[in-house]
């Protein structure tokens, strides 16, 4: 199972929505404050790529020291439809500086200062500390998640659907003329998540771990295989 920390690091590193909230800050008539990048340092300070000409960017240039508080929400949506399809909420609070040097001309990097962080996902609520955060590294497979789970709902949908027969006790007494629906709705380097929907109102995920976790999609491939396989059998 991943760690809060990797699973946060995960989002924040990931292409999923992301804002930053400045509290103080008058946005009324502004756009959100959405980044254009998002990167961790080595310490765990997360950075943050904006126009010049952002709010947050002239925010962070007139603080003095570390005053300007800040937070980044982050927001997951599972990239194939499915009921209930946001998978994650985060926030990661600390303090905001510009990093003048760090971005292209009409750009300008900013670094929030890990403060604490919060993660609420399909694996649960948890705190995450700034040491766990800055030692954890991120899925290896956050790049490809998206394309995977699509291509695996598209491609190979009725392998998905057989590891209804993994579940045991779970799936006795279904009728297979009326067996759920499965979608691939969670994918990482330990397993695979599937979202069995019942009807419109019901639905239950089933986690399907791998025999080790995978290190790369060709690792994966082997394991998808082999979680076919064994739901074949």
């Amino acid at each position: 199972m991943p760690s809060a920390a990797e699973r946060t690091r995960t989002l924040v590193q990931s292409t999923c929505s992301a804002m930053l909230v400045v509290p103080g800050l008058d946005l009324a008539r502004a756009e959100p404050l959405i980044p254009d990048s998002r990167s961790v340092g080595p310490e765990g300070d997360v950075f943050l790529e904006f126009p010049a000409d952002s709010p947050a960017v002239r925010a962070a240039t007139h603080a003095q020291g570390d005053e300007l508080t800040a937070v980044l929400e982050i927001t997951d949506v599972a990239p194939v439809s499915v009921p209930h399809r946001i998978r994650a909420r985060a926030r990661v609070s600390g303090w905001l500086t510009a990093v003048p040097g760090l971005a292209e001309p009409g750009r300008m990097m900013l670094r929030l200062e890990f403060g604490e962080a919060y993660v609420d996902d399909l694996w649960g609520e948890q705190d995450v500390e700034p040491d766990d955060f800055r030692d954890a590294a991120p899925d290896p497979l956050v790049t490809h998640e998206a394309e995977l789970l699509q291509h695996l709902h598209a491609a190979h949908a009725e392998q998905v659907g057989t590891l209804s027969t993994l579940l045991g006790d779970r799936a006795t007494g279904v009728c297979p003329a009326h067996r759920p629906s499965a979608v691939p709705v969670a994918l990482d380097r330990f397993g695979l998540r599937v979202r069995f929907v019942e009807d419109r109102d019901s639905c239950f995920d089933a986690r399907f771990e791998f025999p080790e976790p995978v290190r790369d999609v060709t690792e994966l491939r082997r394991a998808m295989h082999t979680l076919f396989e064994a739901a074949a059998h």
